[in-house]
């Protein structure tokens, strides 16, 4: 195969890339939000239930944006190695056909134990989260369905990094947003009943899914089969599928760990928020929301920087990487700097656009108007961490997560409760991400110096890239 991301100019390269990831991220965003908004139609027992599964699914989708990432970073840099002048392509196309084999195998294997264990702790689990008795039935209605549908969301998902590795993510956002489309389609359809489709509520919702993520999981196979031809059918020896496993999850564990920490942070913020009353929580909601929003740009080229930081360092390409990461960080602390004044001159107006409540928009500007000046931090964050899991790195991209979130935000939060109220804890998280960011930056530039020192690093295998059946 040949790498597409290893010619050219960086800022076109990152921004053909990232343009496309735009529409994608929204697209992961539209889904949920829709999911949202009918749900809430049926009444407040059935919101509040399927909010209680919010959580599980977070943890078991950070499983897979593990997975993917793992998949994403060893696939990349095989296809940057076979740029190299040391090496012959030869073996590029079977060895991809096979770590992309593996990584869906793998993923079928975890997501099938993952499931059997979901659908057998469904009351226990949820009760010990807090779910009073009568919404229990209505938790069972959804993730039973949801859990027998947790191979269409992870297959796909590992599929589609598979996809962008190869430095295509058009296609991988056109899946994502066939997804929302069917979703938002069928939605209504079996929530609320049509014609002789019956009105299945909760039920519905959960079904909704799970056929719009069917659909993404035929459309990235297909891709992958027909038209890049990196599904490889024969048979694999044990012993070479765990050797692909390994290393798929030497960057996928960390990174599963990196996703997890994000929702347990969260998780206290909101125990901390709601001493304030439920409008302050609801208030940190709403600017939640918006925040995932105002950062589309810097997660489109966090998710955009790992195939193109992949490929160029399997290829011994150093200078390119570092110009893609600078690049990239000073457009993150440029992006964030409008989204602050913005944000911070609007707070209050829009917060009133989505709720009257004053405790709600009150709580919602506070946290509008600070955290908001870090997030060009936040996005050398997600950049930095995205890139060190593409050089095959993890760890530091793991630490960056535990110093900002666990070492950090949640400590100072609390503090700054005792001290400050609200006003405290939001600026905990202003703090928290500046320091970090700052930390990213200088961390960075040391391991762009050492690839020219120690190029061996890159390397998949040298014995399994002369025979990629092993």
């Amino acid at each position: 195969m040949k790498s597409q991301l290893t010619q050219g100019r960086v800022s076109l390269q990152l921004l053909r890339l990232s343009l496309p990831m735009v529409w994608g991220v929204f697209s992961v965003l539209a889904f949920s939000l829709a999911d949202t908004y009918f749900v809430a139609q049926l009444g407040t027992n059935e919101l509040a239930a399927m909010s209680f599964t919010f959580p599980v699914v977070t943890v078991l989708g950070s499983v897979a944006m593990g997975l993917a990432t793992g998949t994403s970073s060893v696939i990349a840099r095989v296809i940057g190695q076979g740029d190299c002048a040391e090496r012959t392509s030869k073996a590029d196309r079977p060895l991809v056909q096979k770590l992309t084999t593996d990584s869906l195998l793998l993923s079928l294997l975890i997501v099938s134990i993952l499931a059997a264990l979901g659908l057998s702790t469904i009351n226990p689990l949820f009760a010990s989260l807090g779910a009073e008795p009568e919404l229990l039935p209505l938790i069972g209605d959804y993730m039973n369905i949801w859990y027998w549908g947790m191979v269409f969301l992870v297959v796909p998902m590992v599929g589609n990094s598979a996809i962008r590795a190869s430095g295509n993510t058009v296609v991988p956002s056109l899946i994502m947003t066939l997804a929302a489309a069917v979703n938002i389609l069928v939605d209504p359809l079996l929530i609320f009943g049509w014609g002789p489709l019956p009105a299945l509520g909760l039920k519905g919702a959960a079904l909704a899914t799970v056929i719009s993520r069917a659909s993404t999981l035929v459309a990235s196979l297909a891709f992958l089969h027909f038209h890049e031809r990196m599904i490889l059918f024969a048979l694999i020896g044990p012993k070479e599928m765990l050797r692909s496993w390994r290393s798929l999850l030497s960057v996928g564990l960390p990174a599963v760990a990196t996703n997890l920490i994000s929702p347990l942070a969260v998780s206290f913020v909101t125990s901390l928020m709601a001493r304030y009353g439920a409008e302050a929580v609801a208030g940190f909601g709403l600017a939640s929301r918006l925040e995932a929003l105002a950062l589309i740009a810097p997660l489109a080229l966090s998710a955009s920087i790992g195939p193109f930081v992949g490929q160029n360092w399997g290829a011994r390409q150093y200078g390119r990487v570092k110009r893609a990461v600078k690049m990239s960080f000073w457009f993150c602390l440029s992006w964030g700097g409008l989204v602050a004044v913005l944000l911070g001159t609007g707070a209050t107006t829009i917060g009133t656009w989505f709720d009257s409540d004053p405790g709600v928009v009150a709580s919602a500007t506070i946290y509008l108007t600070l955290v908001p000046i870090s997030y060009g931090a936040l996005g050398i964050v997600f950049t930095a961490s995205s890139a060190f899991n593409a050089l095959g790195k993890p760890l530091p991209a793991l630490g960056m997560s535990l110093s900002r979130l666990l070492l950090l935000y949640v400590p100072l939060a609390y503090l700054g409760s005792q001290l400050f109220g609200i006003a405290g804890i939001f600026g905990a998280a202003c703090l928290s991400n500046g320091i970090v960011g700052l930390a990213a930056w200088f961390w960075h530039s040391r391991w762009s110096h050492l690839g020219s020192e120690f190029p061996a690093l890159n390397d998949i295998s040298a014995k399994q890239r002369a025979n990629p059946s092993q």
